[in-house]
């Protein structure tokens, strides 16, 4: 059996969408996850319980890890528009410096469409209401792209457009160049692919990209 892809918040949302994807490739995965109990041990799968922000949690889970999925995400609430976010920053602050201590040299972020860099492609109506309901998590986001590019790692961040809930397709767009960064809607599933050719496949590697429908 080949050395698993760590994805780190594989219990819910575009993480658990990378590891049925993987799980349909008949790749091996270790899930991580708070509520990673939850989940059936199989074959493919080792649910591996942890806390993101514990250092030697995030340790044991990259233990022989050939790659990590960063798919955390955040609980949507109405506080989150007064509340400062630092979830993202303080786990990837874990992980890259746990990563350095191992054998692990790939990562694939998830961010979102409207952090880092990807912000100036918005329009000045998308800006302004992406700030007021989402400017907390996003600032945080911002922070987190700027720890992960300033890291050796064999990095790849990848910015969801709007996502939905929708079919899995592999005819979606992977948007490279900067000027042809655009809002629109994509599924889970759709990411969760993309995703799983970026470990397998070695694409974006040190580079940033908008998936969109």
């Amino acid at each position: 059996m080949s050395a698993p892809i760590l994805i780190m918040g594989a219990t819910s949302g575009i993480g658990r969408c990378a590891m049925d994807e993987a799980v349909r490739r008949g790749l091996s995965v270790r899930a991580f996850a708070r509520s990673a109990d939850t989940l059936e041990a199989t074959d493919l799968v080792e649910p591996c319980k942890g806390d993101a922000k514990n250092a030697e949690d995030v340790a044991r889970a990259l233990s022989g890890a050939r790659a990590v999925i960063y798919a955390l995400g955040i609980q949507e609430r109405i506080a989150m528009l007064w509340e400062e976010e630092t979830l993202f920053s303080e786990t990837t602050g874990v992980l890259l410096d746990e990563m350095a201590k191992a054998d692990t040299s790939r990562l694939i972020v998830v961010t979102g469409f409207g952090a880092g860099r990807s912000k100036s492609a918005m329009s000045w109506v998308e800006r302004t209401g992406h700030r007021a309901i989402l400017g907390k998590p996003y600032a945080d986001k911002d922070r987190q792209e700027e720890m992960v590019t300033a890291s050796p790692l064999d990095w790849t961040i990848a910015r969801p457009v709007i996502l939905t809930k929708g079919a899995r397709s592999e005819n979606y767009k992977v948007l490279r160049d900067p000027k042809q960064w655009r809002n629109g809607l994509i599924s889970r599933a759709s990411v969760a692919h993309y995703l799983i050719d970026a470990g397998e496949q070695n694409l974006d590697v040190r580079a940033d990209v908008v998936l969109a429908r």
